[in-house]
């Protein structure tokens, strides 16, 4: 298996943190986030590389890290040649990418660059290997107005995903989505095919409602926080926690 994490973004709403630094790269606890999230990922043995995909602007920063990192993955750093906001390819595109520079052919985790979490990476390789099939992560969320800002499923009896929505005014479910995946090998042709009929390129999660159109997808539905780092506020939040 192979993880790629996504980092190519640049995080505008964070300025004047990210002006010069990448997103991942914001230290949380005394270390970068990026550190905390290849924490987890260093105990799922079956991942043998981790690709770090990223901009033209932020690629030496996270060679840098790579030269630095003390685990057992083999570390690739991917530049998708982007130099601003507004010519960036989108995550989905930059999976994409990554799958043709590398000639990937396993199955894949992806992972946001920007998000912290409690729940063991390990567990939801553990219930992908059961269910044998394309999972995402779910978790429960209380507020309604949190729910607004997310993705939000619906899941049946079976744990296959029913239903996925961007952002919706009116939430059907209370499951928000983070951006943890899980894919298999047979899937990756589908990345090209979705970015071929012109679909949206951006966040990732906007390629799971054409998928489950196309196969069944199951939800791994986990306890405990996630955070999303998006804002100054967010970040601030973060720091506080841990």
């Amino acid at each position: 298996m192979k993880c790629i994490i996504l980092a190519a973004g640049y995080a505008t709403r964070l300025y004047p943190l990210t002006k010069n630094k990448a997103k991942p790269l914001l230290e949380v606890a005394g270390k970068p986030i990026l550190n905390h999230i290849i924490e987890k990922v260093e105990k799922v043995d079956s991942i043998d590389e981790v690709y770090i995909v990223t901009n033209e602007k932020f690629t030496p920063s996270f060679q840098e890290w790579a030269v630095n990192y003390q685990g057992t993955k083999k570390i690739s750093v991917v530049n998708d040649h982007t130099t601003t906001n507004d010519n960036r390819l989108g995550a989905i595109a930059d999976i994409q990418h990554v799958l043709d520079q590398h000639e990937v052919d396993e199955d894949i985790m992806v992972l946001a660059g920007d998000n912290l979490f409690d729940f063991e990476l390990v567990d939801f390789v553990h219930f992908y290997q059961e269910v044998n099939a394309d999972s995402i992560t779910t978790h429960e969320l209380d507020d309604p107005e949190e729910m607004k800002r997310t993705g939000i499923v619906e899941v049946n009896e079976d744990g296959v995903v029913t239903s996925f929505e961007e952002k919706p005014e009116e939430p059907k479910s209370n499951l928000a989505v983070p951006p943890f995946y899980l894919y298999k090998a047979e899937t990756l042709p589908l990345f090209k095919q979705y970015l071929a009929e012109g679909n949206n390129p951006d966040a990732p999660g906007y390629f799971i409602p054409w998928l489950i159109q196309q196969r069944e997808v199951y939800a791994f539905t986990f306890e405990g926080l996630r955070h999303d780092i998006g804002t100054i506020d967010s970040y601030n939040k973060v720091q506080e926690l841990y």
